[in-house]
């Protein structure tokens, strides 16, 4: 191929950018595509604005807001997902993509995919067919995947699915999760900056599941007090879906050592540094399985989604099976597994397909298989 490809990358928080930064820089690095940045959602919000790492490392071609500060819920993400849909069809004629890069499950993936899908740009979607039955980003997750003419799912178990779903054979290919890719090139937090996040033992990550604040918080407050005696606890912020504000106002009654954001970088260095990660975030399953670091996964976040032996479940948030766990998972230590999720080259690979995919094979219009 000699014509050169545009590919807009859609970035909608600080999660997404951490897992696609590796594969923007294999797009902005290969001879026959061009990147387009698009940046939305979390990334705006005050007081972290992300939007500025996303900035220190890539040109933003186009930014725009969908959520507003203050406001929560699902009816407010039913709002953030029309303001995004229309921006990004705003967008488009100036941008021009020959493709849409979208991952995950999340509004801003799901606005975007569905606002160029209709206006005729093919998508490519990274991390399609995964299941995470415990909230309702599963549903818009295989509604991108309907939506998008280029899957490239992170597993053999994620592809299989697709099939499944009606999604043709020709269309998938399994790239890896380009969670792994960039974890080499972090090293062990230094002491300076370990010491000032309080030299946890114990790093906490719990996101909300979608249920009342109330609820959210009273489950976030029994975890925290089952990580009383683990040693010193860092708690991070969680994101910004429906239930936040009851899991930041039991981090906040706690009294624990709290980082209301950590750039990517410093997040995988200290997971080198941790002894143990609990709590519902993907980065148990995934990134602290390929460090060998222990991981308690709360709940039904998760739920379906491939884990490696480095994971223990744990149904629900109770103390005597949160405090069970905690003490296997620390006396187990580094586990040596082999990952389901690739080998740490889902950028390169991504980039070379989105290079030498013939559009024939990937057309426009769908069909499904079933």
């Amino acid at each position: 191929m000699n014509a050169t490809r545009r590919i807009a990358v859609l970035t909608g928080s600080r999660a997404d950018f951490g897992l696609l930064r590796s594969v923007m820089l294999a797009i902005h690095e290969h001879s026959q595509l061009e990147l387009c940045t698009i940046v939305t959602g979390t990334h705006l919000l005050q007081p972290d604005r992300t939007i500025d790492e996303v900035a220190a490392t890539f040109t933003i071609d186009c930014s725009f807001e969908m959520q507003q500060s203050g406001e929560h819920g699902r009816i407010a993400d039913a709002a953030a997902f029309g303001r995004g849909a229309t921006a990004l069809a705003q967008h488009l004629p100036a941008l021009n993509p020959d493709v849409l890069l979208v991952l995950g499950d999340r509004i801003e993936a799901f606005a975007s995919a569905a606002a160029a899908s209709i206006a005729g740009v093919r998508v490519a979607h990274m991390h399609g067919g995964d299941r995470a039955q415990g909230v309702a980003d599963e549903a818009m997750r295989h509604a991108i995947s309907k939506l998008a003419h280029i899957h490239l799912p992170a597993t053999q178990q994620s592809a299989d699915r697709l099939a499944r779903m009606g999604e043709d054979a020709t269309r998938i290919h399994i790239v890896g999760s380009p969670a792994i890719d960039d974890l080499d090139s972090f090293s062990r937090l230094d002491d300076e900056q370990f010491e000032q996040l309080g030299r946890p033992d114990v790093v906490v990550l719990m996101h909300p599941v979608g249920c009342e604040d109330s609820v959210e918080a009273q489950g976030m407050r029994t975890i925290l007090k089952s990580c009383a005696n683990a040693g010193n606890v860092l708690v991070l912020d969680p994101n910004h879906d429906p239930g936040r504000v009851g899991i930041i106002q039991a981090i906040q009654d706690s009294g624990l050592t709290r980082a209301s954001h950590l750039p990517r970088s410093t997040f995988i260095a200290l997971l080198r540094r941790a002894h143990l990660l609990i709590g519902n975030s993907s980065a148990g399953l995934i990134e602290a399985a390929a460090l060998g670091l222990p991981a308690i996964n709360i709940g039904s976040r998760q739920a379906g989604r491939e884990k490696p032996a480095s994971v223990m479940d744990v149904a629900t948030p109770d103390e005597a099976e949160l405090l069970q766990a905690i003490t296997t998972a620390m006396q187990r230590g580094t586990v040596d597994i082999v990952h389901p999720y690739g080998n740490g080259s889902t950028g390169r690979r991504t980039a070379v397909l989105l290079a030498d995919f013939d559009p024939a094979a990937h057309p426009i219009t769908k069909r499904n298989t079933f």
